[in-house]
């Protein structure tokens, strides 16, 4: 889509009806991810079950200028053929999911089991946070569970591996602490964050792995170091539980979403809040039983930097232009939860409460070299780096993100 136009649905998938389970339990899509290259994506489809997806999906579904970006040579590793769609059953209700960066040298005590020693071996890995706590660690191409990884005493919300390819995954869990695992070391827990005072709902790591954001059912959010796995600062402006966040491609943004029906968005490096997106009703509500019905699940930025998706409570996914306070963009969906971009822009993913995963269109945009520039200086210049240049004013507040 063009930038300004509405979202269309590419495609809908839904899950077919098991026989073991009541049918309206446990069907929630509570995650939906895509491999960092583009090959992969990755649906919890509620009844413990994560569908994984060779991308694109078949033609019929998406325009060919989608098929050319998403499609790698590494979907067809060393001739194998084409990767086949997978099932995991995890035993447990599913809530995160995470696949690791491509390519990740696989460690000797992780892939033993499976794979020969080899100097030129690679594998793609997807976590799976589960509904007892545990983690279940599984490899793309074979659909093998690797590891099994406790230590939470609740149901693990969310999960993120840092962006570097070093194999250290964050969880989040309702049991108010986020854990640090290093998979490179057979998955051992190398540190424990507590703080929380409510269950945490998502966690995000910066893209230059310096920083990790924590949301919990509290109006706060916490900025940990990814160095020391110190709480570097407390983020305080909502006024209800904040349950999604999500650093920029640069990682000069922070932006969190809370059940205020507000979106922040924060510089990370000093603490200051930036521009609040508002989500206000297209409809006036029926009557007071529906105050909470702009209440947000989840936001997403797109992977170029000039966008943002939200999903929420009144039936709508929004796309909203970095620049400005009100949504370019809906589509109507009825009971989203969560929200993501596809790596190489062009769609957006989103599951909902029935367990069905929708793609739409997203706006494909040529990057101005404004920005082009300034998300290549930001992603290695902290925001003190920039204040510090000696150059105009006006250029510093751009590279900030305080004029745009």
């Amino acid at each position: 889509m063009e930038a300004g136009e509405e979202p269309l649905l590419l495609a809908e998938l839904k899950p077919g009806r098991p026989h073991q389970f009541d049918w309206k339990s446990s069907c929630e899509t509570w995650s939906v991810a895509f491999s960092p290259d583009g090959s992969w994506f990755a649906w919890s489809q509620g009844h413990c079950i994560v569908k994984l997806i060779p991308w694109p999906l078949e033609e019929q579904f998406i325009p060919k200028e989608f098929e050319a970006k998403s499609r790698s040579s590494k979907n067809d590793p060393k001739g194998r053929g084409s990767p086949k769609e997978k099932t995991l059953d995890c035993g447990q209700i599913v809530w995160g999911l995470a696949f690791s960066p491509w390519p990740c040298p696989p460690s000797r005590k992780l892939w033993a089991r499976h794979h020969p020693p080899g100097p030129d071996a690679s594998c793609l890995i997807l976590a799976t946070g589960l509904n007892d706590g545990q983690i279940k660690i599984w490899e793309v191409q074979t659909g093998l569970l690797l590891l099994n990884l406790s230590g939470h005493q609740d149901v693990v919300r969310d999960l993120s591996f840092t962006p570097s390819g070093s194999l250290i995954l964050v969880s989040a869990s309702r049991d108010k602490t986020l854990r640090i695992w290093d998979l490179n070391k057979h998955g051992k827990q190398i540190q424990v964050l507590s703080g929380h005072l409510q269950w945490v709902y998502c966690c995000s790591i910066s893209p230059d792995c310096s920083m990790l954001c924590s949301a919990a059912g509290e109006k706060s959010v916490f900025l940990w170091s990814m160095r020391s796995y110190t709480l570097i600062r407390k983020l305080e402006g909502h006024q209800s539980s904040v349950v999604s966040c999500d650093f920029s491609p640069d990682s000069a943004l922070l932006v969190t979403a809370s059940y205020d029906t507000n979106v922040i968005m924060w510089d990370p490096y000093t603490g200051e809040r930036l521009r609040s997106l508002h989500h206000t009703q297209l409809e006036p509500p029926m009557d007071d039983s529906d105050v909470h019905i702009s209440s947000l699940r989840s936001v997403c930025f797109s992977p170029e930097g000039l966008y943002l998706a939200t999903v929420a409570d009144d039936r709508l996914l929004r796309i909203w232009a970095l620049e400005l306070k009100t949504p370019i963009a809906f589509a109507p969906m009825t009971n989203g939860l969560c929200c993501t971009f596809f790596p190489h822009g062009g769609v957006i993913a989103t599951g909902t409460r029935d367990g069905h995963v929708q793609f739409w269109t997203a706006p494909r945009v040529l990057s101005s070299l404004k920005h082009l520039c300034r998300k290549a200086l930001r992603s290695f210049l902290t925001t003190y780096q920039v204040l510090a240049l000696p150059i105009p004013k006006k250029m510093k507040e751009f590279l900030t993100y305080r004029t745009l």
